[in-house]
């Protein structure tokens, strides 16, 4: 019996720090939001209110998610891949002139913090140039720089680029792991479980089974009673 307690034990001691990983407790996400306040993690609000936020776009299944948001009232924050944006402009377009807004995600799939300053810089502005574009082409005002870096990790040099630059370094509380865990009713699941007020939502275009999932979180998260907004939107909410 002992024997047993103690492989539990050990076994807790083990899958503890993974389960953090996959679930921050909210007192986590908290400390990081004062720990580092330039960073945008959550927003404090007790209203029924949760910014959805979509990483790796444009791509083949972006028309499709488009359709999903608007078939449930529901509206994002897109971080756009510079890399991906030919032969794609429709669809941006098309993203703009349905509510949602667009953010900078850099040129190429790559995580940010590896880059120096000046090549970060350029992609940064290399995206920029883009979504403006984009907006421009449908007479819509752009919202505020928002950048989320390439596989989610800063450093205190990037913060201090991108406030150079005039840019919101923007993350979240609620992940699903998607890009790693190809389960749409795993990843569903999940959403629904780490929904609170002020809640940003961390999710990817680009795999086929992003739009299942949001057909599933998105009814369900309606039928609590929260919204689902851009960035910019909860922002508001929590200024008002």
């Amino acid at each position: 019996m002992e024997t047993m307690l103690g492989l539990l034990a050990i076994l807790c001691i083990f899958l503890t720090p993974f389960y953090v990983i996959y679930k921050p407790p909210n007192f986590l996400i908290r400390y990081f939001q004062r720990r580092w306040p330039d960073i945008l993690w959550q927003v404090p609000t007790r209203s029924k209110i949760v910014a959805l936020t979509i990483d790796d776009g444009p791509s083949e299944y972006t028309r499709e998610i488009i359709q999903v948001l608007k078939a449930n009232g529901a509206t994002a924050t897109f971080f756009i891949i510079g890399s991906q944006v030919a032969g794609r402009e429709e669809i941006l377009k098309s993203l703009i002139r349905n509510g949602n807004e667009l953010g900078n995600h850099a040129m190429n799939d790559e995580p940010s913090r590896s880059l120096s300053n000046a090549v970060l810089a350029g992609q940064i502005e290399a995206v920029r140039e883009k979504l403006h574009d984009a907006y421009a082409a449908v007479d819509v005002e752009g919202p505020p720089n928002y950048f989320r870096p390439g596989s989610g990790f800063y450093s205190d040099r990037m913060r201090t680029k991108l406030r150079e630059l005039g840019y919101r370094l923007v993350l979240g509380s609620i992940y699903p792991h998607d890009p790693q865990l190809p389960f749409w009713r795993v990843n569903a699941r999940h959403i629904l479980s780490m929904l609170r007020p002020g809640g940003i939502i961390i999710c990817h275009d680009r795999r086929s089974w992003t739009a299942p999932m949001l057909r599933k979180a998105l009814p369900e998260m309606r039928r609590r009673g929260y919204r689902i907004v851009t960035v910019t939107e909860l922002l508001k909410e929590a200024r008002a």
